[in-house]
């Protein structure tokens, strides 16, 4: 299970140096004077997850053992500092080692060393308001994330829903099970060697690229919502994942699934979460709603208006247009929960 930490560490000049020290850039551990405060065992971890020799890091003090002792490979961290989450990391290789850690940072003065290290297999800047993690299910608004804190398994899978992250450990398991399926399949099959061969460095070499939280849905979902009036907007938790929006007005309910893109691909995929949603969520559902930052092709439209969905599409000058599926499809699909 991939678990969540939050991680103030932006609020404080101290903590402001640390950034510019170790996040804003690699650092070559391999050379002096990191390399000699590096054990052998240490050494190799860092090896094994950075071929290039070099990395971001973090560090805890010692108060922090327990929760940083638990920190794993994949791990994903949201770092924050004066209301934003300001990046977010993929940990890498974690491991105690004040040694180490007093060549990255000076030892705090009453808690001592950063002991606690951590590199960073993904790091990504980001800009994302507290309030758009108040807005996730099981989070509280005002909750300004003071301290360091490893979320439990729940609100770790909200954030990794509700922030759409996608860790590189995460494709690589997933990369690893397909070539294991494809060895399979070689097995009992004729399929061409060249293929098998080649698929995992073809899926490694993709992988390497994966962006950790992907953004634009939250922004686009950011402007549509302020264009909204007189609405109570919050999100809903379903055990597939957490929808983007859900849109009540006194006599409309509308669960809003938000792509980054109108190809066709997205509309298939917002169609069958929209879908996936629709059945298992409790509280009332009178429309759904595929959200896209551009026209869809025509055809995709159709695509959904067959279903019972309503498209709506940021128009060039920025405004909202919704093309609302025939009344007669949306009602054949509001029944269909009924009879299950």
């Amino acid at each position: 299970m991939t678990q969540v930490v939050i991680q103030p560490s932006f609020g404080n000049p101290t903590a402001q140096r640390h950034w510019r020290d170790t996040l804003d850039q690699e650092i070559e551990y391999g050379a002096s004077p990191h390399a000699e405060a590096l054990t052998s065992a240490d050494r190799a971890g860092l090896d094994t997850l950075h071929v290039s020799g070099a990395a971001r890091f973090w560090g805890a003090t010692g108060n922090h053992d327990k929760k940083m002792g638990k920190l794993q490979t994949g791990d994903v961290v949201l770092f924050t500092g004066k209301k934003l989450v300001r990046a977010v990391g993929e940990v890498g290789y974690s491991f105690r080692n004040p040694a180490f850690a007093d060549t990255l940072w000076a030892p705090h003065p009453e808690r001592g060393s950063y002991r606690n290290v951590y590199s960073l297999l993904s790091f990504q800047a980001t800009v994302i308001p507290y309030e758009e993690i108040w807005d996730l299910p099981g989070f509280n608004s005002g909750d300004n994330f003071m301290g360091l804190r490893l979320l439990d398994a729940y609100k770790a899978n909200i954030i990794i829903d509700g922030l759409n992250i996608e860790t590189l450990t995460a494709a690589r398991k997933a990369i690893k099970q397909e070539q294991k399926l494809i060895d399979s399949l070689v097995s009992q099959s004729q399929i061409v060697d060249v293929e098998a061969v080649n698929t995992e460095n073809t899926c490694y070499e993709k992988a390497t690229g994966t962006t950790l939280v992907r953004r634009v849905e939250a922004i686009l979902v950011r402007e549509y919502r302020a264009a909204l009036d007189g609405a109570s907007v919050t999100r809903i938790r379903v055990p597939s994942g957490v929808t983007d929006l859900y849109v009540v007005t006194h006599d409309d309910a509308d669960v809003i699934e938000a792509k980054r893109s109108a190809d066709h691909h997205f509309v298939r995929q917002a169609l069958g979460q929209l879908l996936d949603y629709y059945l298992q969520i409790q509280q009332k559902v009178t429309r759904l709603t595929g959200l896209f930052p551009s026209r869809p092709a025509n055809s995709d439209i159709e695509l959904l208006h067959h279903y019972g969905i309503d498209c709506v599409h940021r128009d060039e000058d920025g405004t909202f247009k919704r093309l609302p599926a025939p009344s007669h499809r949306r009602d054949h699909m509001m029944q269909i929960r009924e009879h299950l």
